[in-house]
């Protein structure tokens, strides 16, 4: 599509699931192909055994039309049927974008250009937002649609943590496949719309650069709506595990920092008895300690990131973010004591070790083990 990258012109693919959309699936890939006319595009319908035969209204239209695609498989739910189409898209489609909408007609096609060329202007993802300035939902939404979809967007923004982004149930995002490599899609295992959020999440954690366009959604005129109380369910519980999830991480990272401070006091201890000079001894057993967490956090507390940079890079990273937060936490403790002199000196320097914790989770989590392509 030239007018999306002219330099590069990107192979776009459309990943649109299905389930039971026979009367909405054929006008759908009449205005896709009709809008998007170039031979890099390819149009990705997944139907999960519609009895209704939309899989063969696919047929049909592909037969017309080579780059529209139909893959099939078991009813397993939207995420289910996403981590499918997402995979096939990059794996044999060869995409260097995925375009995710609904198969409802909810989505104007036409907006799909304006999340495009926000890829084409640097973003990762693009999103289609009903909940930004010049955003908007069919006013035909009934006051319990209206609530379920402002209140799930709660919950995923408050909850789980995603309040970069305004509208974090939205099924129409642009995609580049570097940044869907990157978070691996295979690996989400959420099966319903909470899919949405977890990939959303999944994509602010990899350091994607996020951003979000104005749309308008419409009601379906046609059909019936999927979601049901077991998609409900899951969602709640997927919000309250991805908030779990974060403060998982930071546990890990402090139990690693509880066995530094064993490494350190046991290895200057040890020093001590060999004979070496306290002052020599002291730095021995923190150098010893920053390696033992270092270790620790690569293979443990941040063992399932994909990290770009060699091992040896991050050690040296690791240091210089532990001698930071080592002078922020004397620094700390030299104020307390001007202030409160006749405070017990343990007392100010377990509180020299607060904004140390915090400032070295924060710093290692988003520079030394920050998520991210791994470099070849």
């Amino acid at each position: 599509m030239t007018d999306i990258s002219p330099s590069d012109n990107p192979c776009v693919c459309f990943v649109i699931p299905t389930y039971n959309e026979a009367p909405n699936v054929s006008p759908l890939l009449a205005q896709l192909t009709e809008k998007y006319g170039d031979e890099a595009t390819r149009f990705l319908i997944v139907d999960d055994e519609s009895p209704d035969g939309t899989a063969d209204r696919v047929r049909e239209f592909a037969a017309q039309d080579s780059r529209v695609h139909l893959l099939e498989g078991k009813r397993r739910g939207l995420g289910d049927a996403y981590v499918r189409g997402i995979s096939h898209a990059l794996d044999s489609l060869d995409a260097d974008v995925v375009v995710q909408m609904d198969a409802d007609l909810s989505h104007d096609p036409s907006d799909a250009r304006k999340l495009l060329d926000r890829l084409s202007r640097g973003a990762d993802a693009a999103i289609g937002s009903r909940y930004i300035s010049g955003g908007a939902v069919d006013r035909g939404w009934s006051f319990g649609r209206r609530f379920l979809s402002r209140g799930g967007n709660y919950l995923a923004r408050r909850i789980a943590g995603l309040v970069s982004v305004q509208d974090c149930t939205s099924g129409f995002k642009a995609i580049s496949a570097a940044a869907l490599r990157k978070l691996d899609v295979k690996n989400i295992r959420v099966q319903g719309y909470a899919f949405q959020i977890a990939l959303l999440h999944r994509l602010i954690e990899s350091g994607a650069r996020i951003v979000e366009e104005p749309i308008y959604f419409r009601d379906r005129q046609r059909g019936q709506t999927k979601l049901g109380i077991r998609d409900l369910i899951e969602f709640f519980y997927s919000v309250w595990w991805m908030r779990v999830a974060g403060y998982k991480t930071f546990l890990k990272f402090s139990l690693v920092g509880l066995s530094g401070v064993v490494v350190n006091l046991g290895s200057f201890q040890l020093a001590l008895g060999l004979g070496v000079h306290k002052y020599l001894a002291s730095p021995i057993a923190i150098e010893l300690s920053i390696i033992s967490n270092f270790l620790l956090n690569n293979f443990w507390t941040f063992a399932d990131r994909t990290m770009p940079g060699r091992r040896r890079i991050r050690g040296l990273k690791y240091n210089l973010v532990s001698l930071t937060t080592l002078g922020l936490s004397y620094a700390t403790f030299v104020v307390l004591s001007m202030l409160f002199p006749d405070a017990p000196p343990v007392v100010l320097q377990g509180c020299g070790i607060i904004p140390a914790t915090i400032c070295n989770y924060l710093l290692n989590s988003y520079w030394t083990f920050r998520a991210g392509e791994p470099e070849s």
